[in-house]
C-alpha cells in the first residue's frame, strides 16, 4: 500500500510494527469513549463527501502521515466555522461564494484567511506516554517539531535515539524543512531530543533550526540548576528563542501564537497554529482531565485559568495533548480532543466546574501521586535544552540522583 510507504523508512530495522488504521473524527459522543484517532484534518463538509483515507499506525511509536486534499471552495467555507459549513451544504460552492449569497458576503475574506491549516503528524512514545508533533505549512513544506523525546533506560543509564530518528526519517521522507524545535516547558518525565535533532537537522538541511521555549525558563533553570549543581555556563544559550506571552510567529506562511499556560509549571506554553493548539502538559484527554500541579512553581489556580482560557476558544479547535495514558477501558492513545468535547466531557474542567472545586480536586489527586520515574534525569538534561552534561576529566558524563534516607545520618 502506498500509504505504508509514507513516513518512517526501514521501520523493521527500528523494531517497529506498521499496521494500517482508518482515519476518523472525535465527536462529542466518541470523546466520551476516546476511541479512534483523527488524522486527516479536513472540515466536516470535506470528510462527509470524501472516501476514507488510509494512514499508518506505528507501534510502539505511532506516526500518522495525512495527505491533505487541495481546498475546494466548500472546504474554504467549512474551515471557517459551523455557519460556513452549513452554507456550503445547503447551496453550491459557487453560490455560497457569490457576494451576498446566504448573507455571508462580509465573511468570505475571513473564511478564506482561516482555510489554510497545517499538516500534523502525531508520534506517540509509549514508554513515557509522550505525544510528539511535526507541524507543517503545506504551502512551503516548512515545519516545526514540538516536544520531541529521547529514549532513556534508567536501569543502564543509556540514551538511545530510536524515537528521535523516527522523527528525522519522517521529515526526510516528506522533504520537510524544519525551522524550529519547540518545547512547551522543561519536562520532568522524559529527556528532550531538541539538541540532538537540532544537530542532525543542521547536518542534513544546512540551516540550523532554533530551539524555542517560554521566556520564564530562566526561573526553572535557576531553581533546578542550583538543586542539581548544574554549572551556569551549561545552561547559557541552551535555547535560541524565548517567546513572550502571546507572541506571534510563523510556521512557513501559517500564523502561530505562543500562549502562556501556567499551572503545571510556571514557564509552560502552548502553541496555537491555525485551528490547533499544542497544549503540552496542561489539558489531557477528557477521561484524565488535567496535568498535575505539584511541581515547584506549579499552581492549581493557574491551571484552572489556563484550562478555561483554552476552552474559551471555538468548539471546533483541536487541543493536542502532550501526554496520554491509556487505561484498561481505553487501549489506544488519543492525540487530541476538540474544545467542544472538553467542555462537555473533561472530568476536571467541563462547563460548570468552579475554580474552588477544581483546586480541591487537583490538590487531593496530586497528594497521591509519586514523582515521575525520570524526574531527576529529565530536568538536568532539559534545563540544558537537551544538551548533555560536560564530561569530567575521566571522559564520563554524569547526572546527579539525590539519595533518600529514612534514618538520620551516621
Amino acid at each position: 500500500m502506498s500509504a505504508l510507504r509514507s513516513g518512517i523508512k526501514n521501520s523493521s530495522s527500528l523494531g517497529l510494527v506498521v499496521k494500517p488504521v482508518w482515519t476518523g473524527g472525535v465527536s462529542g459522543s466518541t470523546a466520551a469513549r476516546l476511541s479512534g484517532n483523527l488524522r486527516l484534518f479536513q472540515p466536516k463538509t470535506t470528510i462527509m463527501a470524501a472516501t476514507r483515507s488510509l494512514s499508518t499506525q506505528v507501534s510502539p511509536l505511532q506516526s500518522t502521515h495525512p495527505r491533505p486534499s487541495p481546498p475546494t471552495q466548500a472546504t474554504v467555507l467549512g474551515n471557517a466555522s459551523r455557519k460556513y459549513s452549513q452554507t456550503a451544504r445547503r447551496s453550491t460552492p459557487e453560490a455560497a461564494l457569490k457576494p451576498g449569497a446566504n448573507g455571508y458576503a462580509a465573511d468570505i475574506a475571513e473564511a478564506t484567511a482561516v482555510a489554510q491549516q497545517p499538516i500534523i503528524h502525531d508520534v506517540y512514545e509509549s514508554k513515557t506516554g509522550t505525544w510528539q508533533y511535526i507541524v507543517v505549512d503545506p504551502s512551503t513544506n516548512k515545519a516545526v517539531i514540538i516536544d520531541p523525546a529521547l529514549d532513556y533506560d534508567p536501569a543502564t543509564q543509556t540514551i538511545t535515539f530510536t524515537t528521535a530518528d523516527a522523527l528525522l526519517s519522517l521529515v526526510r521522507e516528506k522533504g520537510y524543512i524544519v525551522d524550529m524545535i519547540l518545547e512547551t516547558h522543561a519536562h520532568a518525565d522524559h529527556l528532550t531530543a531538541a539538541s540532538y535533532l537540532q544537530s542532525r537537522l543542521e547536518q542534513e538541511q544546512g540551516d540550523r533550526p532554533f530551539i524555542g521555549i517560554g521566556k520564564r525558563i530562566g526561573q526553572v533553570q535557576k531553581l533546578f540548576g542550583q538543586k542539581y549543581g548544574v554549572p551556569v555556563e551549561e545552561m547559557e544559550g541552551a535555547f535560541d528563542k524565548l517567546f513572550d506571552d502571546d507572541e506571534v510567529f510563523h510556521v512557513g506562511n501559517l500564523e502561530a501564537t505562543a500562549l502562556h499556560l501556567p499551572g503545571h509549571t510556571p514557564d509552560h506554553l502552548g502553541y496555537k497554529i491555525g485551528d490547533h493548539v499544542f497544549c503540552g502538559d496542561s489539558l489531557l484527554n477528557v477521561d484524565i482531565g488535567t496535568a498535575r500541579c505539584d511541581f515547584p512553581g506549579g499552581s492549581a489556580q493557574d491551571l484552572f485559568k489556563s484550562g478555561r482560557r483554552l476552552l474559551s476558544l471555538p468548539d471546533h479547535v483541536k487541543i493536542w495533548n502532550g501526554h496520554d495514558y491509556p487505561s484498561s477501558t481505553r487501549t489506544d492513545p488519543v492525540p487530541y480532543v476538540t474544545v467542544g468535547s472538553h467542555r462537555e466531557h473533561n472530568k476536571h474542567l467541563m462547563d460548570g466546574a468552579t475554580e474552588d472545586q477544581y483546586v480541591s480536586l487537583r490538590r487531593q489527586r496530586d497528594a497521591t501521586m509519586g514523582e515521575p520515574r525520570l524526574l531527576h534525569q529529565s530536568l538536568q538534561i532539559n534545563i540544558r535544552g537537551g544538551r548533555l552534561p560536560e564530561p569530567t576529566e575521566s571522559g564520563q558524563r554524569f547526572v546527579h540522583l539525590p539519595l533518600k534516607m529514612l534514618v538520620e545520618e551516621w
